[in-house]
């Protein structure tokens, strides 16, 4: 869950940090306060795009931090998997994510210290946070995103069969890939014959070896080096057997040990050992001068070192940063020549693969079809059972596949997703045939399903905060009640918060933080703080009747106060069971 969050010089917001409990978390004020800001700023935590114009006037760059705590029964997390994917350490489920925007545009992404890409920041933002704005209801528009939601709502049943799916599917793409380079047209393969024959006698001239490049550059720095090895080995040498040098003052230390061993056990035991310590050196003397004796200089050496260094250099800037890695080039160069000498055997080859691949592919995608209807039937039973809550109690929902027999399936059906093709399809009153969701539902009927599918997926998808920005808006009465009580159903098996106008959804508030503008020095701030009990019945009043709190109002604040404590106190003897 989001545990603190900390703003800095983000669009109308100084500097602000706000902690952030388990449960309903619910921010009001005034419209143009800065609630929607501040979700603005969690979603760039989450990995969405920035802009300039979140940088507050004035100042060099707008900067969010936020930490996200795991719990540690949530161990199978997909959060985890993808820190290791990424290199990124992660202690005693703690996340920091770190994002500065500065004022030239440029954005800055760091996880726990380290820099990651916005494309790696959206990933791991994606398994955190679930962001349910106003306009989200146009997901429900797409019919592209239908398949996502049905295998995000199965996704324990269906991710290994679909991860084998899209295996199978990126092979056969990319054998089909083979195929094509191998059809071009003969000029173009004639062309790419007499390259690669270039190519492949310009390496086997070089008579390059495994790791040359690398031998090569230790003799040069030897030679190069040759005078100062010769001097330093020279110097050891003479300190160590020169006359009155370092032997000589040995012998003398040794003999006159040896003259008094006699007297005293500690002189005869140092004397054994300068002894045994004085033959090592004498015989490491012996072993310096003969290596001095051996080294030679030879120039001519030293000359074909740096000539063929320079062959290879000119190679490297062709095929590779290595002799190694020109030696790998060659080999795919030999082998495509191969290729292509015998395009015909091999175009066999790959039509026989392609087909191979595409009967697996198929099967595949017929074991997740047959998944994702399973899934369908439930997914439809849940939502009916989601949209009674809230009072859409005569809608019918049902997922409509467009089904394909099996045998007539070939390659052209198949997409990165299968070959499924489906449609939400919705009734909303008694007696009317099933219509294309996106076609039929009104706004606020499009809100409740939405929110009636994040209720649904808070419960599957697994991430650790779901955030409703304004939601609600257009409902009262009876319906806003229900979206009150979904919200906080939410909330029992996610972190949820939610930016709200209605005193219904409030009143639900585990914790409610007031979002305020004050002036300062001819500058507008945003300030928030988290209510008292008394605090939270006042702003309830005010929400209710607008400024002026009325008497009545006040006492109806608190009537809703004690219904959401009541309400609240089922669910979670509920949700314990």
């Amino acid at each position: 869950m989001l545990t603190e969050l900390s703003i800095k010089d983000f669009a109308i917001i100084d500097r602000i940090s706000i902690t952030f409990q388990n449960g309903l978390t619910v921010l009001t004020g005034e419209t143009g306060a800065g609630k929607s800001i501040i979700i603005d700023a969690v979603g760039l935590l989450a990995g969405e795009r920035g802009s300039v114009h979140y940088v507050r006037h004035g100042t060099k760059q707008a900067e969010i931090q936020g930490l996200f705590i795991l719990d540690e029964s949530n161990s199978n997390h997909p959060i985890y998997a993808l820190m290791h994917e990424y290199g990124l350490e992660m202690e005693d489920g703690m996340l920091v994510i770190h994002r500065i925007i500065t004022d030239s545009g440029k954005s800055i992404c760091r996880v726990n210290g380290k820099l990651v890409t916005l494309t790696i920041l959206k990933k791991l933002g994606s398994t955190l946070i679930d962001i349910h704005g106003q306009h989200e209801t146009q997901t429900l528009m797409d019919r592209s995103k239908y398949i996502h939601l049905l295998d995000l709502y199965a996704q324990e049943s269906i991710q290994h069969v679909k991860e084998e799916y899209t295996t199978l599917y990126d092979e056969l793409q990319a054998v089909k890939k083979e195929y094509k380079r191998l059809s071009e047209n003969e000029q173009e393969i004639t062309q790419r014959l007499d390259l690669l024959q270039f190519q492949a006698n310009e390496l086997e001239q070089a008579e390059l070896h495994e790791d040359e490049d690398v031998n090569l550059e230790k003799e040069r720095a030897y030679l190069v080096n040759f005078e100062k090895i010769f001097l330093g080995v020279q110097d050891a040498y003479n300190a160590l057997y020169g006359d009155r040098k370092g032997l000589e003052w040995l012998n003398k230390a040794k003999i006159a040990l040896e003259e008094n061993r006699s007297f005293d056990p500690f002189i005869a035991e140092k004397a054994d050992k300068l002894t045994d310590h004085y033959f090592l050196i004498e015989e490491l003397s012996a072993d310096l001068r003969d290596f001095k004796d051996s080294l030679q200089f030879d120039t001519a050496q030293l000359d074909a070192i740096e000539e063929r260094l320079d062959e290879i250099n000119r190679l490297k800037r062709k095929y590779g940063s290595s002799v190694n890695e020109i030696l790998e080039y060659r080999l795919k160069v030999n082998k495509e020549i191969e290729q292509i000498k015998n395009k015909d055997f091999h175009l066999t080859n790959l039509i026989k693969e392609i087909d191979k691949l595409v009967n697996k592919a198929v099967k595949k995608a017929a074991q997740l079809h047959n998944l994702r209807k399973k899934a369908a039937h439930a997914l439809e039973l849940d939502i009916h059972n989601e949209l009674k809550h809230l009072y859409l109690e005569n809608t019918l929902f049902s997922i409509k596949f467009h089904d394909k027999p099996t045998e007539n399936l070939n390659e052209n059906d198949l997409n990165h997703n299968g070959y499924d093709i489906i449609q939400f399809m919705i009734s909303t009153n008694s007696g009317e045939p099933l219509k294309e969701l996106n076609k039929v539902a009104s706004g606020g009927e499009l809100s409740r399903i939405m929110l009636a599918l994040k209720g649904i997926f808070a419960r599957h998808q697994g991430v650790t905060s779901v955030i409703f920005d304004e939601v609600d808006t257009g409902v009262s009465g009876r319906v806003a009640q229900a979206i009150a009580e979904k919200i906080y159903e939410t909330s029992l098996t996610s972190q949820v918060l939610c930016i709200t106008h209605l005193p219904q959804v409030a009143s639900m508030a585990d914790t409610h933080q007031l979002i305020e503008k004050k002036e300062s020095e001819s500058r507008t701030s945003t300030v928030v703080k988290e209510l008292t009990i008394n605090e939270k019945a006042e702003e309830l009043s005010r929400m209710i009747t607008g400024r002026e709190i009325t008497e009545a109002a006040a006492e109806h604040a608190q009537e809703m106060l004690l219904s959401a404590k009541k309400f609240k106190s089922k669910q979670k003897v509920k949700a314990d069971k």
